[in-house]
This record gives C-alpha cells, sequence and structure tokens, in this order.
C-alpha cells in the first residue's frame, strides 16, 4: 500500500539504525583503496609513471627497482600507518556497537546492542551509563526531571551539566506502561553538526511544546549523579551531532608548504628542460657521430628525431632524483617529531591543573616561527578569569572602598571563601531600611541560570560563566541566598526567611544581546522583570523616568579605570494583562521551527523597556602570572599584539597599560581620530577614481607621518562601520524607500562597483592604518567581530596570524587565524577542542613561538635547502655524464648506488637536522628576540636559497665528475696499468658524492649530539659495507645480470671498482674532491668558523647549555 510522506519518513529513519563506521578500510578493500587515495598525490603518480616508462627496453636505461624499492618504501610507510590508525577505528567502532542499554521493545525494557537501537526507540539510562544516541530527555529520578550530564567525549569539559525534561513528560512518563503509550510527534531540525543548538516541537495530547537544546541529551555524554532517567531517540547513529562532527576540519597550510608546492614545480620545469635539451643533443650526436659509426649499430633504422624523443624520456628516468620522493615524508615525520618536543616541554607544563601543552596538530610547527600578528582575547587568556567581587553602585551610592575585612559569620550560609572590605555594605543590609540595596541582592539572588546542589550540608553552585557565579556567590554572602529551583520556581532565603517566585519566562544571555531577564511573579501576585547587561545595552532600554542613570554612569567610568567588568541592573515591573498579551507572542515564537531565535529576539526586545535603574556591579578579574612580561617579549620580536575583549573601552584600555600592551609614550587614538583620518583619506582619493585594469599599485602615505609610538583603541559599533554589517542593509532599503539609483547605476548592478570599491578602499585604509600602531584594542566586539577583524589582516596585508582564546566566543577567531591557540581555563575546553595548539597560560605562548615555533622555522629551511642540495649534487653527474656517451641516457653510477643513496646513504643526518639542530639554545632564544625576525621576513627559506642551493649542487656535481674523469686520463697503477673503466669511474664518483654530502651536512649542523655524530658515520658505514658486498665475487656468481660491477671481469684489467678503492691515488683524489667542494662551498656561505676545529671539538659533539655553534 502507498504510505504517506510522513510514513515513508519514518520508515527511512528506523533503516538506518545506531551503528556507526569510522573505519575506512576492509580487508578486500586496504590495499586497492590505499593505492588509490595515496597515488592522488601528484608525487607518486609521478614516479608510478617512471615505473612504466622503465617497463619499455627502448627508453630506460635503469632497472625497474632503482624506482620501484623507493616508491614502495614511501607508499610501505604511509600504507603500514593507515593501516594500525584503520585497525584502531575498527576496535573502537566493534567496541561501541556492541555497548549495552535497555530499550522499550514490547511493553517492557529489554537489553540490547547500541547498533540495534532506532530513532523514536524508548531507552532507560542509569548513572554512568553512555548515552548511546541524540536523546530528548522525558523523565528522570532527580527532582524536576533534571538529569546531569558529563561532556568530556564531547568538548572536552569535565564540569557537569544539567538538562532538564519537559514538565508534562516528567510527570506522565515515569512507569513502562506510560512509556509504552507515549505517542507524541516530533518534529525538529535536520540532522547537523551544531553542537551548541537544537531546534524542534512536540506535539502531544493537542499541544505543542518547545524543545532546544537543554532538553537533548547528546551521544558521546555521560550519565552522572541520576539514578535513573528516560528519553526518546532523535538521531541514531551517523545522524548524531557527534559523528557529524567527525568530518575533515578545514585544512591549514603554511607558507613553507606553499613555497615547497611551488619549487617541486619549479624542479619538474627544470627537469623537462634539462631533458628536452639533452634529447635534442642525442638527435645531432647521432646525426653527425652515431650514425656513422659501424660500432654503433644496434640493428634498429630509426631516424635522429626519434632517437632523440626516446632519448627525452629515457634522460626524464635517468634525472628522476632531481623529483625528491621522499620529501614530503621526510617533512612529516620531523614534523612529528617537533610536535613531541613540544607535547614534552616541562617549562610549558602548567603543574597547578596538570595540564602540559599539546600540538594538536603537526603540520604548522615551522609556521609558529613566522607570526606577525597575534590576535588575543582578554576574559580567560590574559586574565585569570576567576571573579571576585569587588564594588558596588546602589541607587546611587558606591560601596567597596578598601576597610576592615567583612566578617560574614552572622550568615550561615556564607562562603567562606568569599572576601569583602566594606563593612558599611553589611551595615546597610543588615538594618533592612533601604529597600533598594534590597532589591539589588535580590535581582543577584533570582536573574540567573545557576544550579545548586548539596554536598557534605554545603551549597555548591554551578554557573554558566565565572561572573555569574561570582555574583550569585556575592548575593548568598550578603543574606540573599540561592537555595534551589525547578523549571517554575525559584526558591531563595532572604535574610532567613525562605521565599518561592514563579518562573514566568527567562529571557537568556547571548553575545548578541548581552544580557539577560527574568520575569517572576512574586508571593503576593506582583509580576516583576528583572535584568542584567551591558551598560550600552541597559542604557538603551531605561526608563526616560528611571532615576540615578547620571551617578551610575560615572560609578562605572571610575569602575572601568580601575580595570573591573561591570554589568548594569534594573527592573520593570508589569500588569497582568501586559503580561497575558506578551506571553501569547513568546509562545508563538517559542514553538516556530524557523528563524526562531530571530522571533525570541523581536519578542524579548517588546517586554525589555522603559526599564528602572538599580545600580551596577563591578568584578575584578586579575592577569595571569608573566602576561606583562610576555607581551614586552613579543613586541621586541616585533609581534604586533591586537586584544579582541567585549569589555567596556575604559575597562579594556586600562587593562591594556595594566598588560604592558599600552606605555605613556603611546600615542592613543580613538575611533573619532580614526574616523577623521578616514574621512580625509577618502576624500583625496574621491578625484581619482580607481582605475580598473590598472597593474601598478601606489604605495599609500603613512597614516601617522609624525615620529612616536601609536595605539588604536575602537569600538564593535565603529567596527560594524568597517565591515558594514548594517549600513548596506539600510542603504538597501533607503533606497527602495525613495524609488531611486544612483545616476550612473544599471538595472543589474545599481551603484553596486562603487559601494564595493568605498567598502574594500575603507576596509583598506583601517587596516593600513591599525597596521601601523604598535597595538590595537577592540572592545565591545561580537565572536562574528573577532574572525571578520582577523580575516581583514589576512586578506590585506598577506600576514601570518595567530589567535589565542580560552572560550566558546573566542572558537571562530581561533579557526579563522592561521594559528589558532587555545587556553585551557574556566569557561570549559571549547576553545582548546578548535585550536590547533593548547596551553594552561598565557606566559606559556613566549615559548612556543620564541623557541620551538622560530627552532622548528630554522630546521624545516636547513633540511629543505641541504635536501634539495643532495639531490642536485647527485643528479646532476649524470648531466655532465651525458656529454660523454653521446646524450644516450646513460647513468653515471651502479643501479643499487642510485637505488638506495635517498633511501640509507643520506638521509638520516639531515633528517636529524631537521629534528634536533639549534642555532642557539633556548635561553638565549627568549632573552634575543630580535632573532625571531628572519621567520617573518622568510629569510632562510625563499626562492633566492633554492637557486643557491641549486647552483651549490650544480658546483658540487661538477667538482664531483670532472676531477675523477680528469684524474683517470693520468693515473697509473702500481703495475703499470690505467684504472680508466667506467666501473671505477662510478665508484669514485660514487664514495666522493657520499662523503661530500655527509661533510658539507656536519660543517651545516650548529648542535651536535651522539645521535647527529652516529648518523653520520653510520650512513658511510653503510655505503661502503654496501658497496664491499655488490662488488663481491659470491653476490655476482648469485645474479650475474644483476650485479655486474664485480672484479672477477675476465675482460676487465685487473683495477676494477673494488679493487681500485684500495690504491692510494683513488683515496687521494676521493679527498681532494671532497676537501675542494666543501672548501669552495664554504667560501661561498663565508663562514666565520674553522670547520676542521668545529668538526673534531669534543663541545661540539657533547654539548652543554653554554656551547654554541652558531652566533
Amino acid at each position: 500500500p502507498d504510505l504517506n510522506p510522513i510514513e515513508n519518513l519514518w520508515a527511512e529513519l528506523r533503516k538506518r539504525g545506531n551503528g556507526i563506521k569510522t573505519y575506512k578500510y576492509n580487508a578486500l578493500t586496504f590495499i586497492p583503496l590505499n593505492l588509490f587515495e595515496q597515488f592522488k598525490r601528484a608525487a607518486n603518480l609521478y614516479f608510478l609513471a617512471l615505473l612504466v616508462l622503465q617497463i619499455i627496453p627502448e627508453i630506460t636505461t635503469l632497472p625497474w627497482y632503482t624506482t620501484l624499492v623507493p616508491l614502495v618504501l614511501v607508499l610501505g610507510i604511509t600504507a603500514i600507518k593507515d593501516l594500525v590508525d584503520d585497525l584502531a577505528r575498527h576496535r573502537m567502532d566493534n567496541e561501541i556497537n556492541n555497548r549495552k542499554c535497555e530499550v522499550l521493545l514490547d511493553g517492557r525494557f529489554q537489553v540490547s546492542k547500541w547498533m540495534n537501537i532506532h530513532v523514536g526507540d524508548v531507552v532507560r539510562l542509569k548513572k554512568n551509563d553512555h548515552i548511546p544516541a541524540d536523546i530528548l530527555l522525558l523523565s528522570s529520578s532527580n527532582p524536576n526531571s533534571l538529569c546531569y550530564v558529563e561532556t568530556a567525549e564531547l568538548d572536552g569539559e569535565t564540569n557537569l551539566k544539567f538538562k532538564m525534561g519537559l514538565k508534562v513528560t516528567d510527570e506522565r512518563l515515569q512507569e513502562e506502561g506510560q512509556l509504552a503509550q507515549f505517542d507524541a510527534m516530533i518534529v525538529c531540525e535536520e540532522p547537523n553538526n551544531r553542537l551548541d543548538k537544537f531546534t524542534g516541537t512536540m506535539r502531544w495530547r493537542k499541544e505543542r511544546f518547545p524543545l532546544d537544546l537543554d532538553n537533548m541529551m547528546l551521544r558521546g555524554c555521560r550519565i552522572r549523579n541520576t539514578d535513573e532517567c528516560h528519553g526518546l531517540v532523535i538521531f541514531a547513529g551517523a545522524d548524531t551531532k557527534i559523528m557529524r562532527n567527525g568530518g575533515k576540519t578545514r585544512f591549514k597550510r603554511t607558507k613553507i608548504d606553499e613555497l615547497m608546492n611551488y619549487m617541486v614545480y619549479t624542479i619538474f620545469v627544470i627537469l623537462v628542460l634539462l631533458c628536452a635539451g639533452l634529447a635534442i643533443g642525442n638527435t645531432f650526436w647521432y646525426e653527425e657521430v652515431g650514425s656513422k659509426a659501424w660500432y654503433l649499430y644496434d640493428g634498429k633504422d630509426q631516424t635522429a628525431s626519434y632517437r632523440g624523443f626516446l632519448s627525452f624520456w629515457g634522460y626524464i628516468i635517468v634525472l628522476n632524483t632531481m623529483v625528491p620522493i621522499s620529501l614530503y615524508v621526510s617533512v612529516e615525520v620531523i614534523r612529528l617529531g617537533q610536535s613531541k618536543f613540544i607535547n614534552w616541554d616541562l617549562q610549558m607544563y602548567y603543574q597547578e591543573k596538570d595540564t602540559p601543552a599539546k600540538a594538536r596538530t603537526t603540520t604548522l610547527n615551522e609556521q609558529l616561527g613566522q607570526i606577525e600578528y597575534i590576535f588575543s582575547d582578554k576574559t580567560g587568556t590574559l586574565t585569570q578569569n576567576i571573579m571576585a567581587f569587588k564594588k558596588c553602585t546602589i541607587a546611587g551610592h558606591t560601596f567597596g572602598d578598601p576597610a576592615n575585612p567583612v566578617d560574614f559569620t552572622w550568615n550561615k550560609y556564607a562562603d567562606r571563601k568569599f572576601e569583602y572590605l566594606d563593612h558599611s555594605l553589611v551595615v546597610c543590609i543588615r538594618s533592612k531600611k533601604d529597600k533598594d540595596t534590597l532589591e539589588f541582592f535580590k535581582l543577584l539572588s533570582l536573574c540567573h541560570t545557576v544550579m545548586v546542589e548539596q554536598k557534605e550540608d554545603e551549597l555548591v553552585y554551578q554557573a554558566a560563566s565565572p561572573d555569574e557565579g561570582a555574583l550569585v556567590t556575592a548575593a548568598r554572602n550578603f543574606g540573599f541566598v540561592f537555595l534551589s529551583r525547578t523549571q517554575d520556581t525559584i526558591t531563595i532565603s532572604e535574610m532567613d526567611q525562605e521565599m518561592t517566585y514563579e518562573v514566568l519566562a527567562l529571557l537568556d544571555f547571548n553575545s548578541d544581546r548581552k544580557r539577560m531577564s527574568i520575569i517572576l511573579r512574586f508571593p503576593d501576585g506582583r509580576i516583576r522583570l528583572y535584568c542584567k547587561g551591558a551598560d550600552t545595552v541597559i542604557y538603551e532600554r531605561l526608563s526616560p523616568n528611571s532615576k540615578h542613570k547620571e551617578v551610575t554612569q560615572t560609578a562605572l567610568d571610575i569602575f572601568a579605570n580601575e580595570t573591573l567588568r561591570t554589568l548594569c541592573l534594573c527592573y520593570k515591573d508589569i500588569s497582568k494583562q501586559e503580561f497575558d498579551a506578551w506571553a501569547k507572542k513568546h509562545k508563538a515564537a517559542s514553538v516556530a521551527m524557523s528563524n526562531r531565535e530571530a522571533a525570541l529576539d523581536r519578542v524579548y526586545e517588546q517586554i525589555e523597556s522603559n526599564l528602572m535603574m538599580i545600580g551596577a556591579t563591578a568584578i575584578e578579574d586579575k592577569l595571569q602570572d608573566g602576561v606583562p612580561e610576555t607581551i614586552a617579549k613579543l613586541a621586541k620580536a616585533d609581534i604586533k599584539i591586537w586584544v579582541l575583549t567585549g569589555d567596556k573601552k575604559e575597562t579594556a584600555e586600562n587593562i591594556g597599560y595594566s598588560c604592558k600592551l599600552l606605555s605613556d609614550d603611546m600615542q592613543i587614538h580613538y575611533g573619532e581620530d580614526v574616523n577623521e583620518k578616514l574621512r580625509i583619506r577618502q576624500a583625496n582619493r574621491r578625484d581619482q577614481p580607481p582605475a580598473f585594469g590598472r597593474t601598478r599599485k601606489k604605495v599609500p602615505d603613512p597614516f601617522f607621518p609624525e615620529p612616536g609610538r601609536n595605539a588604536l583603541i575602537i569600538t564593535g559599533g565603529w567596527l560594524n562601520e568597517i565591515l558594514y554589517e548594517k549600513k548596506k542593509k539600510r542603504r538597501r532599503l533607503r533606497l527602495k524607500r525613495l524609488g531611486k539609483r544612483p545616476a550612473s547605476a544599471t538595472p543589474q548592478d545599481a551603484a553596486q562597483p562603487i559601494d564595493d570599491w568605498e567598502k574594500e578602499t575603507r576596509q583598506v585604509d583601517f587596516v593600513n592604518m591599525a597596521c601601523e600602531c604598535e597595538a590595537v584594542i577592540c572592545c565591545r566586539v561580537t565572536p562574528k567581530q573577532k574572525a571578520n577583524v582577523v580575516s581583514l589582516v589576512k586578506k590585506y596585508k598577506k600576514a601570518v596570524t595567530l589567535s589565542i582564546g580560552d572560550g566558546a566566543n573566542d572558537v571562530n577567531m581561533i579557526k579563522t587565524a592561521d594559528i589558532g591557540v587555545g587556553i585551557s581555563g574556566q569557561e570549559g575546553m571549547q576553545a582548546v577542542m578548535s585550536s590547533d595548539y593548547a596551553f594552561a597560560q598565557f606566559r606559556y605562548l613566549e615559548r612556543l613561538l620564541l623557541v620551538h615555533g622560530r627552532w622548528s622555522y630554522i630546521r624545516m629551511c636547513k633540511f629543505l635547502r641541504f635536501f634539495f642540495f643532495k639531490n642536485f649534487a647527485f643528479t646532476l653527474v649524470h648531466f655532465w655524464y651525458s656529454f660523454f656517451n653521446g646524450f644516450s641516457a646513460q647513468v653515471a653510477y651502479e643501479d643499487w648506488f642510485i637505488t638506495l643513496y635517498n633511501v640509507m646513504y643520506s638521509s638520516l643526518p639531515v633528517l636529524l637536522v631537521g629534528l634536533l639542530d639549534q642555532d642557539v639554545n633556548d635561553k638565549l632564544s627568549r632573552k634575543f628576540p630580535k632573532l625571531y625576525l628572519p621567520g617573518q621576513q622568510g629569510a632562510l627559506f625563499n626562492y633566492k636559497n633554492f637557486f643557491i642551493s641549486l647552483f651549490h649542487g650544480i658546483f658540487t656535481s661538477l667538482v664531483i665528475f670532472f676531477i675523477p674523469y680528469g684524474a683517470f686520463l693520468q693515473t697509473m697503477g702500481q703495475n703499470g696499468e690505467a684504472p680508466s673503466d667506467y666501473q671505477s669511474l662510478a665508484v669514485v664518483m660514487a664514495s666522493s658524492l657520499i662523503f661530500t654530502v655527509n661533510m658539507q651536512i656536519s660543517l651545516e649542523t650548529s648542535y651536535w649530539t651522539f645521535v647527529n655524530c652516529f648518523a653520520v658515520l653510520c650512513s658511510i658505514a653503510i655505503y661502503f659495507g654496501i658497496m664491499f658486498d655488490i662488488h663481491s665475487a659470491g653476490i655476482h656468481v648469485i645474479f650475474p645480470s644483476t650485479f655486474t660491477f664485480t672484479e672477477l671481469q675476465v675482460w676487465v684489467p685487473p683495477f676494477t671498482a673494488l679493487g681500485n678503492m684500495l690504491l692510494p691515488p683513488v683515496w687521494a683524489m676521493s679527498i681532494s674532491k671532497v676537501a675542494s667542494t666543501l672548501h669552495d662551498t664554504n667560501s661561498c656561505w663565508r663562514r666565520e668558523y674553522s670547520a676542521g676545529l668545529k668538526f673534531i671539538s669534543c663541545k661540539s659533539i657533547w654539548p652543554w647549555d653554554g656551547d654554541y655553534s652558531k652566533k
């Protein structure tokens, strides 16, 4: 029978199940799928194509294993890593899918596996159970349908959060029979990855009930402090929010990554040009020489052009080592090691909270050495985010001037840790004569979302933010004690008198509203709205009849100058008729399925008006240890720091002075000054409209031509004008209302090019002006504005940016920057979970950048320079040899040497330089921050360094080829025979190359350890061990067609490859080549120290903290 759409959807959802699959491979698909993924990489595909070419006998002069062995090694290492990771995912999937849970089946609860749970099932969970799916909480054994969950697996936070079922379900769905008859319809959002939002509606018994995230228990959480609860499965398996968050995140690339890729492309172009040139040489050579030499005739009648074509592909094979096959694998190994060093750094370990530093990515380490701009949150990042109630103003009277500590022993509920220094406030409260003071603390005890628990006869508050916890604790100590709450009531103790208030509506806080309100019905029937929020939004909503506005504003300014965080408190009495009319609108908005938040905001605006001021609070948030010193060091490293905060301007400015971001000799520029400068710049530009297609850009004049230090302080409202977040909408509405367009407009793009140009030029001007300043503070900014500011600097300055924060409101900023750093502080772990690096204190940022970042950058640059050099030196010997073999694509070395050169003979020493090298130790790196500048300038690895490495390799290859070539023409053995055969020449060149490359990396090494010394000696020893083996008579007898370089070839003179290595002239030749190569190249680099003394110094091999190899 045909099913209606709802039944079709229900059937589809029931089919999906709750099983998860995070693994990628199975036994049949692993090899083909893994190879397919690896061959998506251009380098692997390139070498596979080379391998195919080597199968063609007319092209190749190299055996297939010279390419196959390195390729298989690279593919094998990656495949093993992928296999280990995937086996771990298999085990995890099996363990999770086979967990047990109680599911309501056939009217009673039965134990079932997680994988067998479906959407619409009712489950029963008990204390410490993992939540198997995204579940709507129906009822709980706790009063008021509360259920406590731990979200550590979801967002990293260990603090318990509470979930609350609907009152109607909690009352009617406690028993199995009641749950079995539950027949509600849930209409909700589609599956998504938003962990902070859920929108839905429950239709049951002809009523509609709004659902939000507070009613949902998400998969990945765990039941705590709750004996038993029941829930309805809403999303299962791959549709759950935690699984939706398992997708790919935005991949961040470093500048070196981009440059390295371009250089590989450059190498490939050079390779093609070389091969084309050699192919042309082969064409001409065959035309002039080869075709006329009868002894070179191979029985094939081929034209010179065709032979040149084959020669081109032959040289693609011979010179393929110019494109480094192991480069990317080596880079990943180095980055992994550098990340481990960050994780193991005890100087970035915060013992108080047992929190080590954590590199959450392995791909950005060297970018830490190139940071130009830091964007920092204030609260919890620069400050401790441990809030203490210090001062307040109530009805025009300010309290909190330091005196003697207040004795709270009169209050049995007082928090012993709470301290306050103004006894007059306690006297005022205990006298019960000042109604405003009593109303002030009553508001603090009622207007919040704090939950309370009883632990060992003590009240323990769990607050959504440290500010809210501090305010409720302050009210508690002054006699207004929050005792308990239900879905409909809040109970407090007012000076030892217990009172219960009915909660009619809770208008929650968010970063856009910057306030929260609660509407209560008092025991005497009165209805009152309490509101607390930022002064900017509260003052806009005050009644004209409100008292104390001016004196409260004066107190707020004083508090801000003392770097205290402020909140305004106000109230409004509401008539029953007014509330009933508003409640209907609120009910309709709360069950809206589309744009619910916007609808609720409009309803909130209607009731939050004509407020009456009570007073304001002032909370202290102290700076973290070491913040001023860290900012000063980073500033000396030419890193510019921008502070982006939601605090008011005066508070932010004074914090700037406290943390040494601002100083007395700075000229501070505010929004009005900035507007004036931007207006003048726009006016000067107006007479010269942009010329589209113009290729040359004029360097703009500085905004601050006069000498001196400058700083910028702007507000979020001012930023809106720069970002055009609201102005464009107003302009569009105005044009529509007037029914006009600018004169030059067309119906399709009326005024749009001009608007876009004005917008961009204004943004460019702002960024240029801000970047001329040594410090920038943006206050009263939203999370979206924080991210937009970072985007502007990235877009227009092309600079490397770092964002650091500790809260959920910093996540967008952290993700937008090139590098995101999370502080594991008081506001949970959202910032850490979104970051690239994480630690517990801001002061560790100095070591992360000036030590680990700088070392990682220097090491990676040195590794890449030498990696390219050794490959050029190795490969270009074939190029010079081509001029003496008729451009026939003949190789200059023995086959196995070509196979093992990059794998065994030269890889380990350069890899260890990338892991361990230090030009100066960590103490000097921090003592002299100017050492950080080369990284910002990209001075150690760029196209100039690349071409230096190229010419270094060219020169080395020239010496390695032509000195043996010339020497062998004049060399004579003891028996009068000349050892001038091809094999001898190849062995001498190979030995010289191994010595040269390893000695060169020894000279480049700044920080010697036993491991480095062992790697160099071991590489040379491995070379000679393998060389003597493959040139031995025994292996030739076993594999005569593979190992032809042997001293037992009767048609060759007795001075063959192995024998030649025992001749003094050959050793003298090798040593002279190494010496000349190193002498000349080191002269080019203008070294200021003796290479020989450096190498043999014991202090260099076993360094101590005071030894440095480079100054």
